[in-house]
């Protein structure tokens, strides 16, 4: 390694305790999307303070934000999250289900220590400029409402991306691995349904109901789905059924939709088709409905160049390990949920020598953190979620790694998920992320070759062009 990559992480070792600070308060807000007041003011006021310049409402998001040091390019993108998940309130390092507030929410997604570990990234790159003298930009951006409300999204219809070099970017996990394939892109919309109350027995001839409506646009999209791509999905939840009571017919009604498609154009076009049975809908029950836009992401461009640098990166600085005490409590919270005997990562997924691998590689871990690093895949992968990172890599190259946070086969979204994120387990994930990041990140400062190469593919992958499946006059929002 070389001194200046020494130097950075230093940087990062020295403000460890920062770093885990700012997880544990993020821990403690547990803000949903697009509230995450507290948390952006923190992580405003910590980067303010380790000498970045700040700037708010990125993309007209009061949420959002950018935090630079440099000047000129490259130019390197970090990207952070920090919103929560509704429901998922959890007692820290506790093994079992131990809510601190009834219905209250709780990072299920680990974004307390995604956050962190980005904005640890940052400072280990900005030492690095700062000491070398070097000309570069790191920006670290602040992305709220990854789990609805999809701010990268937003960012991507403004073009935010495009001036980026490259973008880089971690996820707690429950292996160690350089992240790759493809996702789904999704578009998420509610439907508002307006008709007319009226006796349901006494006089049903002048009421129009908005839930026959709902119920019709169901039925629609039932048959659509015989007519629509293999690997797109339709999921849908009534959220306002119009009341409770029968001998009423239901003046309002709602219905929010969540289309999905491995190809952002296809999703779009997919989209228009499921606008027209509501339209349909209406039009058979002589009623109205508003449509809503809540947020749509894209599917994500693999960046092959820029895995290898992280994968290169992530074997010189090897993975977290752990002392006896949370190797016991890791592996009490693994028997509190089905599935901790599954083989992780993507490469055990899509490739039967490499999963051979991991298979003999959790053996001689012998504990449910997976302490190793998984063998880097670049193939054909695909998962069927969806995230706004995808819309990023439309628009520049991107890549982004996975660090154990997590006990094997732990549930995503889940209170163990909860429980870890404000452990020491989930302290190591995030510094140890930002420094994998960071190292990978003075790379390509110091090998523009590289950044070529990357770019060149990226140019090659997203050559059919950007379909923004956000639309022009849409602003984030959550669902009503």
């Amino acid at each position: 390694m070389t001194e200046e990559k020494k130097a950075a992480l230093a940087a990062i070792e020295s403000r460890k305790e920062l770093i885990c600070d700012v997880a544990d308060h993020i821990w403690e807000y547990a803000e949903l999307s697009l509230q995450e007041f507290k948390s952006a003011a923190l992580y405003c006021e910590v980067l303010e303070q380790e000498g970045f310049h700040v700037e708010k409402g990125i993309s007209g998001i009061e949420t959002a934000f950018s935090a630079s040091y440099g000047s000129g390019r490259p130019v390197i993108g970090i990207l952070a999250e920090y919103d929560a998940l509704s429901g998922l309130s959890q007692t820290a390092g506790c093994t079992e289900e131990k809510p601190l507030k009834d219905g209250g929410s709780g990072h299920g997604c680990g974004h307390n220590i995604l956050g962190a570990g980005a904005m640890a990234a940052a400072i280990g790159v900005k030492a690095y400029l700062e000491q070398n003298q070097v000309e570069g930009t790191v920006i670290l951006y602040g992305c709220p409402g990854e789990e609805g409300g999809a701010a990268k999204a937003f960012m991507a219809r403004d073009g935010v991306w495009k001036s980026l070099d490259a973008a880089l970017t971690w996820h707690p996990e429950d292996v160690n691995e350089v992240a790759t394939g493809s996702s789904n892109a999704c578009i998420q919309t509610q439907y508002k349904f307006h008709g007319i109350a009226s006796h349901a027995a006494g006089a049903p001839e002048k009421g129009r109901s908005a839930l026959d409506a709902v119920e019709l646009m169901n039925t629609g999209v039932q048959y659509l789905r015989e007519h629509m791509s293999d690997k797109a999905r339709i999921h849908y939840a009534i959220t306002d059924a119009g009341g409770c009571s029968p001998n009423v017919v239901q003046a309002k009604a709602s219905v929010l939709y969540m289309v999905r498609s491995n190809h952002v154009a296809e999703a779009v076009e997919l989209q228009k088709r499921v606008d027209k049975i509501a339209q349909g809908a209406a039009l058979m029950t002589e009623t109205t409905f508003e449509k809503k836009f809540i947020d749509g992401v894209a599917d994500t461009i693999s960046n092959f160049v820029l895995e290898r640098v992280l994968y290169e990166n992530y074997k010189e600085l090897g993975v977290p390990s752990y002392t006896d005490e949370e190797n016991d409590f890791a592996d009490a919270l693994s028997k509190t949920y089905i599935g901790n005997d599954h083989i992780p990562g993507v490469a055990a997924d899509n490739d039967e020598n490499a999963r051979e691998q991991v298979v003999e590689m959790q053996r001689a871990c012998g504990h449910a953190m997976n302490a190793f690093l998984a063998p880097l895949y670049q193939g054909n992968a695909f998962k069927a979620g969806s995230t706004d990172v995808g819309d990023v890599s439309w628009l520049t190259p991107t890549a982004q790694i996975h660090v154990a946070a997590w006990p094997n086969g732990c549930p995503g979204h889940s209170w163990q998920n909860v429980s870890c994120d404000r452990t020491e387990i989930g302290h190591k994930a995030a510094v140890h992320a930002g420094k994998v990041l960071a190292a990978a990140a003075i790379d390509l400062f110091n090998q523009p070759e590289v950044l070529k190469e990357a770019r060149a593919e990226f140019e090659k992958r997203t050559a059919a062009g950007f379909v923004s499946p956000v639309p022009a006059d849409a602003v984030p929002t959550i669902p009503d």
